[in-house]
């Protein structure tokens, strides 16, 4: 059952973010009511457009990660197919200090990946959060409930007449939330009046308890519904609902139209899925593994669109805009990645790394010479086999970038791994 709260979400940090997501979303209702726009559905579109842009920089992060992995995996699959079948402790210290060389060649962390994502989760959740929970972050769609719902909960057993209108209507959406006195919160009475779609306003208004203040509940949903008016369609009501009403006499032209809000989010997002950098198949990949990942990119935009039925037209505009900056996002930053070379880009990340490592006051000559001695080891053994020309030539600018390290001041930190280093290379050629 999906729950729609006015209350806003408290979970830590998924609550702050979207504390502060919600500002957004109210300033940019604010500045299309400067203008005379007062429309959800486009604040929806340009809410979704500045938070995917500003999330810009983590996907770039991500996907050059993923760049660089295409080129390790290969590496990291000779190391594990080295050490496969070998349980032994030796064996698995050894495994774990080549993997750890190939990452420090590249001048990457093994988590790089899956930092950018917990980092873009909790962003992406408290984006849903926002758009799913409207009044509970948008101060000016919520004060529009505020005389109605105090008229409602001046009226003696308003609970048990909400839970009987939200039963017959079949309002599985909603559910209200009881405070200690045991009667629906207000918070709760804004949820369920902000779900009602322009028939179900018609049917309160009429009902005998709220007879007295019907004119009230009217003013309330003429607002409302002007506000949730997106192409002639109102986002709190279903696409299914419009296709329905064709049988009654309905209007086709909306018909046509809600059907295109299941389609637009079903296409969107295979475009969305088409444009994402898709990682070399290797001889070790297994089909069922490749055949899980096709089946789920075909299987989960078809999903968006069965829900698109019969979820509210507010959350199909919210994929369909979504999906639409992630490609146009992912167009640009397709053609940014093209222009990068692999090697400037590992240079790039060992210079980051040393300085990290400088900052906490670490000699970063000890790692990359560790990095160094392993990664040729490592390259011998697949030389052997017949690495190609290639392959060599990128190591050969790496152990130039391992070069330029040496020239440190005497005296300094630098200089004196140096003298660590050498004395342990003497001492490795005597044995």
């Amino acid at each position: 059952m999906n729950i729609i709260l006015a209350t806003k979400n408290t979970t830590p940090i998924i609550g702050q973010i979207s504390t502060i997501m919600g500002f957004i979303m109210d300033g940019i209702y604010r500045l299309l009511n400067m203008i005379g726009i007062q429309n959800i559905g486009l604040c929806i579109i340009i809410f979704s457009i500045i938070i995917y842009l500003l999330m810009t920089p983590l996907q770039y992060k991500q996907q050059k990660f993923s760049k660089l992995s295409a080129v390790m995996n290969p590496e990291l699959q000779k190391v594990q197919k080295k050490y496969q079948g070998k349980k032994d402790q030796a064996s698995m210290q050894k495994m774990q200090e080549e993997t750890q060389a190939v990452y420090a060649k590249y001048g990457v962390s093994p988590t790089g990946s899956c930092l950018q994502l917990a980092i873009q989760l909790p962003i992406l959740w408290a984006l849903w959060q926002v758009i799913y929970k409207i009044p509970a972050y948008v101060e000016s769609v919520r004060v529009i409930f505020t005389e109605a719902v105090d008229k409602i909960v001046a009226v003696s057993g308003y609970t048990d007449i909400i839970q009987n209108f939200m039963t017959e209507n079949a309002m599985a959406r909603v559910r209200l939330i009881m405070g200690e006195d045991g009667l629906a919160t207000k918070n709760s009475i804004i949820d369920f009046l902000y779900s009602l779609s322009p028939a179900q306003w018609e049917k309160l208004s009429s009902m005998s308890e709220f007879s007295s203040f019907s004119s009230t509940i009217d003013t309330t949903a003429e607002k409302i519904s002007r506000m949730q008016n997106f192409l002639g369609l109102n986002i709190a009501e279903q696409p299914m609902y419009y296709i329905r009403n064709v049988l009654a006499g309905g209007s086709i032209i909306l018909a046509i139209v809600a059907i295109m809000i299941p389609v637009l989010s079903w296409a969107t997002q295979m475009i969305s899925i088409k444009l994402m950098p898709q990682p070399a198949q290797t001889a070790d990949d297994t089909n069922a593994m490749a055949g899980s990942m096709k089946t789920m990119n075909t299987v989960m935009p078809l999903m968006s669109a069965v829900f698109c039925f019969t979820f509210p037209v507010g959350l199909g505009i919210y994929w369909i805009s979504s999906a639409v900056v992630r490609s146009v996002q992912q167009v640009v930053i397709n053609k940014q990645l093209d222009k990068t070379d692999i090697n400037e880009l590992i240079s790039e990340n060992m210079k980051k790394m040393e300085e990290k490592r400088t900052k906490e006051g670490l000699p970063p000559q000890k790692i990359t010479n560790q990095a160094h001695q392993s990664v040729r080891n490592i390259n011998s053994a697949r030389n052997e086999k017949g690495v190609t020309a290639d392959s060599s030539e990128k190591t050969k600018k790496i152990e130039q970038a391992y070069e330029k390290s040496k020239s440190a001041k005497a005296g300094s930190i630098t200089a004196k791994a140096n003298l660590v280093r050498d004395y342990n290379e003497r001492n490795a050629k005597k044995k």
